[in-house]
């Protein structure tokens, strides 16, 4: 869609807007392009308020927009800049509504954390029942979203309330995979590709676990709770996996954690050799992911083993005892419907999962089905699997304790994380909602600095990329330990 600005240039503000309500268009500024579907934002300063008006023509509908706010004047800079992109935003989300005929679930929000609007209303002095009408009646959330939403929050909230100052989590990436699924974008190799990397690979990341546990322990930090993934952790071999844990072990002080998670993720890399060492080293989570249960679905995403090799994982799973076991699914795959996503729900409550992780299809752009193309269900069957996700997992005593969107995700939908209420994933709680910081190690890698004294004060560090970049940049990582503990020295006064 081309986009024409008067009086501002906040592209970010409205390129949100656009993602969420017309998932399949791209900005356009091309001032040459044509404007069959086109989008006019202007913002405009007069003595008392400051009015955003929009206009969009897309293949012959029109919606116009309007918001004024008033600017304060004993509000700073950043706090003025706030309400005008809010006056914007709303500006473009009444004149969408208006060309499509139709509020999205999520109203006006186009944020990655809707939970934290809800942690503000009720830090706020908002009770739950009250932040959840401010979400339906300013931001026009619908109730199911809203309520989602404030569950969460509270989740979030329980949660922080057990950190110390000095808590920090850590995750280790393992940046490889049996196959490379056709959704996927993240920085991971499939292991017939790149077999020779994985012992370098391996050397490299030891080295990195014990100068972090040195740092660690030398800035005076306490590991909270431990995430390895990927890609693929267990595509490692037992023996690799022992000598890998045997290191982090050996080098981080991990006796006060409150959850040990480690992705088993693909049934084809799980074995009892390979559990077993993880149960020898105290893990207490796994995540089986079979994202669906249908042998045409998982191989329409690229996956080399059936439906069946996922009930044998899970049956071997359980039998060995682990407290926790996660299962993630995917809504909007290829080749799926919502009759094959409620067979795959279905089961897997069948197979004894504490936590069920729902997901919604993001089309992302390094992913093969975006590059290369492919048919997906539509929005309105994405929405009918999310419609029957829900209630289905409440009446077998589930509860939401977090959530998150994406980008390109099918019908702008969400992403939310299930549990039998006392088995909540609390890394992905710390980092979702930025409770405090995330240490992460191995290619790839994006290290998030959380200043428990300021909520807006939030940093983050990228490892190299790639394997074989990791593997040769290692003052890159030097340098990125030595600003994880300088950042952490200052906040904690050190």
């Amino acid at each position: 869609m081309k986009l024409i600005f008067t009086g501002h240039n906040d592209r970010y503000a409205i390129e949100q807007d656009l993602l969420a309500f017309f998932p399949t268009e791209r900005p356009v500024y091309d001032e040459t392009a044509d404007e069959t579907r086109c989008g006019w934002v202007k913002l405009s300063a007069g003595e008392i308020y400051t009015t955003a008006t929009t206009r969009i023509v897309y293949d012959g509908r029109e919606g116009r927009g309007l918001s004024r706010v008033r600017l304060p004047e004993d509000f700073t800079e950043y706090q003025k800049e706030g309400l005008r992109q809010r006056a914007l935003k709303m500006s473009f989300f009444k004149a969408a509504v208006q060309v499509l005929g139709k509020v999205p679930v999520w109203g006006s929000l186009t944020g990655v954390r809707p939970g934290k609007l809800a942690t503000r209303l009720m830090k706020g002095g908002q009770s739950p029942q009250q932040a959840k009408k401010t979400l339906e009646k300013t931001y026009f959330v619908s109730p199911a979203r809203a309520r989602l939403c404030v569950e969460a929050a509270e989740a979030g909230r329980i949660a922080k309330e057990a950190l110390d100052p000095n808590h920090i989590s850590l995750y280790v990436g393992i940046p490889f995979c049996p196959t490379r699924c056709t959704y996927c974008s993240f920085v991971s190799q499939a292991v017939e590709k790149s077999f020779r990397l994985m012992e370098p690979y391996l050397e490299a990341l030891m080295a990195e676990i014990e100068q972090a546990g040195q740092m660690v322990k030398d800035t005076g930090l306490a590991i909270r709770s431990f995430y390895m993934g990927g890609g693929t952790p267990t595509t490692l071999s037992a023996q690799q996996m022992d000598r890998l844990l045997t290191h982090l072990n050996k080098h981080f002080d991990l006796s006060n954690m409150v959850e040990y998670c480690i992705e088993a993720g693909r049934p084809d890399t799980i074995d009892r050799e390979k559990l077993q060492v993880l149960l020898d080293h105290g893990v207490d989570r796994i995540s089986v992911n079979p994202q669906s249960l249908s042998d045409e679905v998982l191989q329409a995403i690229g996956r080399r083993h059936s439906a069946a090799d996922i009930e044998t994982a899970m049956e071997l799973a359980t039998s060995m005892g682990f407290p926790h076991v996660n299962m993630d699914l995917i809504a909007g795959l290829p080749a799926d419907t919502p009759e094959g996503f409620r067979h795959t729900l279905d089961t897997c409550l069948a197979y004894g999962a504490d936590n069920i992780t729902v997901h919604t299809l993001s089309l992302k752009k390094g992913s093969s089905l975006t590059l290369k193309g492919g048919a997906i269900p539509p929005p309105e069957a994405v929405a009918e699997m999310l419609d029957y996700a829900d209630p289905t997992l409440r009446s077998h005593g589930f509860a939401p304790y977090y959530l998150y969107r994406q980008k390109y995700m099918s019908g702008s939908f969400e992403n939310v994380g299930w549990s039998i209420p006392g088995s909540e994933g609390l890394y992905n709680i710390y980092i979702m909602e930025e409770h405090h910081s995330i240490l992460s190690l191995g290619a790839g890698g994006s290290t998030k600095m959380v200043d428990i004294r300021c909520d807006d004060r939030i940093e983050r560090l990228f490892h190299p990329k790639f394997p074989t970049e990791y593997i040769q940049r290692k003052e890159k990582i030097a340098e990125n330990l030595e600003k994880f503990a300088a950042f952490h020295r200052e906040m904690l006064g050190k």
